[in-house]
């Protein structure tokens, strides 16, 4: 997104920070190193020299979202009626709801804080800590690193590392912190000059203080060793599917989730994600397995996360032994019931 003129940053500043902003910092540099479209952050020095980005909220950006969000519901109960068996109308609210957060920069701090403070000192993954938080204003340490997407072409070995760490905190954040980073957007994920792998941004969370749920696990692990029978029979108490669909039918549409954990070590790249994307694609004629399956509210989040993340590892073109993450980090998946 096009960033705001520095006088209009400052002034979100003034409003949010005092009058005398300024004196909690050594150094800011009003031109922005990243904008988006709620915000952008800029480049600064607390007094005491430590470098912090400072994450400023667009004027406006809460009543825009806030609007956008009202529509969408609206439009989601409009269209219920064509949906199948997908409940849209309770996972819009779902996602709603978890969206319209990503503007309360209170809630975000403190999302960030959480993760930070469980994961100080991690030798794989690095939060950055938070300083100051306001409804429009973050304040949190400054991180250097290069975005995931600018490893493909580069050195294998270090583009599967970094892939392995990414997808690793993906599953094992609801356990280590409580809390599902919802938005696996690659650029969201830096490689650090160490090589660990720093992660921002956690407007768009699922607080999970048990961690994911044991029966995803349970369900993935029941397609992998082909009990389809047992499968369908969780999918139903999970409230994913309705009647009419074979065992067969939904092993088939599971095949995105269940391939990469069936082997020691999957190799995801774009021929394989664009091949799964048309056999989904394929099952949401009105006839389909798709049209049949409902995503239950509470996996809307962890549904959007899984995806996202076998999509970015199919960019980045990586070999990983996705199993042994899940067997890690996925409750219910190493189980024998």
């Amino acid at each position: 997104a096009p960033p705001m003129p520095s006088s209009r940053a400052q002034a979100v500043l003034r409003a949010e920070l005092g009058t005398d902003w300024r004196r909690e910092f050594a150094e800011v540099d009003l031109r922005p190193a990243a904008a988006a479209s709620i915000g952008q952050v800029h480049r600064a020095r607390l007094a005491d020299g430590r470098p912090v980005a400072i994450k400023v909220q667009y004027p406006g950006a809460d009543a825009a979202l806030a609007s956008d969000l009202r529509q969408i519901q609206r439009l989601a109960a409009a269209v219920s009626p064509l949906t199948g068996g997908l409940d849209v109308v309770a996972l819009t609210r779902e996602l709603a709801a978890r969206v319209g957060e990503e503007v309360d920069y209170t809630r975000e701090g403190a999302s960030q804080q959480q993760v930070a403070l469980a994961l100080d000192g991690h030798p794989r993954f690095v939060v950055p800590k938070v300083h100051r938080a306001t409804r429009r204003v973050l304040v949190s340490d400054w991180v250097d690193g290069v975005k995931l997407t600018e490893l493909i072409g580069r050195d294998p070995a270090q583009r599967n590392r970094s892939a392995l760490d990414y997808v690793t905190f993906l599953f094992a954040g609801p356990s280590l912190a409580g809390i599902l980073h919802g938005d696996p957007h690659p650029g969201n994920f830096l490689v650090m000059p160490d090589g660990r792998l720093a992660v921002v941004d956690f407007g768009l969370v699922s607080r999970l203080p048990n961690g994911l749920p044991a029966a995803m696990g349970r369900l993935i692990r029941h397609a992998v060793e082909g009990r389809a029978d047992d499968m369908l029979a969780g999918l139903a108490d999970e409230g994913f599917v309705g009647d009419g669909i074979s065992p067969q039918d939904a092993l088939d549409y599971l095949a995105p989730f269940v391939e990469p954990a069936s082997v020691e070590e999957f190799a995801f790249n774009r021929e394989w994600a664009r091949g799964q994307f048309a056999r989904v694609h394929g099952n949401m004629r009105a006839d389909g397995v798709a049209a049949r399956l409902n995503i239950p509210p509470e996996y809307g989040l962890i549904y959007r996360v899984w995806m996202g993340g076998i999509a970015v590892l199919s960019q980045l073109d990586v070999r990983a032994n996705f199993a042994q993450v899940l067997r890690d980090w996925l409750p219910g998946f190493a189980g024998n019931d």
